[in-house]
């Protein structure tokens, strides 16, 4: 069976992930696969906000869909699992902890300031994070 929720906690590191990095990169070498990727992680943000919302609702489909065989472990999951901190959390500042150890360790050239002000760009968060809201 799969684990829908170590998807999900899986998902604050997909966000730290994208942001790091190669976002500059990828967005010079394919504009199409950096839409292809805020399509995908809309989604995926919009379902982690069903989860923390309608929990019950989400274990319920858990198994009738065959992701869990029982439907009280699959609702103790979703209401244990912090789904909406996604919300709470500065990616910012992630992205500049991150991007300071690996200047620490010389990975990287580029001083932590330096890689947030030019390398992300937190419109597409703020811009969904009012869309929930709504």
């Amino acid at each position: 069976m799969r684990t829908i929720p170590g998807l999900c906690t899986a998902l604050g590191m997909a966000l730290a992930a994208a942001s790091i990095l190669k976002a500059a990169d990828i967005c010079a070498a394919d504009p199409e696969r950096v839409a292809r990727f805020l399509v995908d992680m809309r989604a995926i943000l919009k379902a982690t906000d069903v989860c923390a919302r309608e929990p019950a609702r989400v274990a319920q489909l858990l198994v009738d869909k065959g992701y869990a065989s029982r439907y009280d472990y699959a609702l103790q999951a979703m209401q244990d699992l912090s789904y909406a901190k996604w919300c709470e959390y500065n990616p910012e500042d992630t992205v500049r902890f991150q991007a300071l150890r690996l200047h620490e360790v010389g990975m990287i050239k580029t001083s932590p300031q330096k890689l947030v002000a030019q390398g992300t760009d937190w419109r597409f968060r703020n811009e969904l994070k009012k869309e929930l809201k709504a």
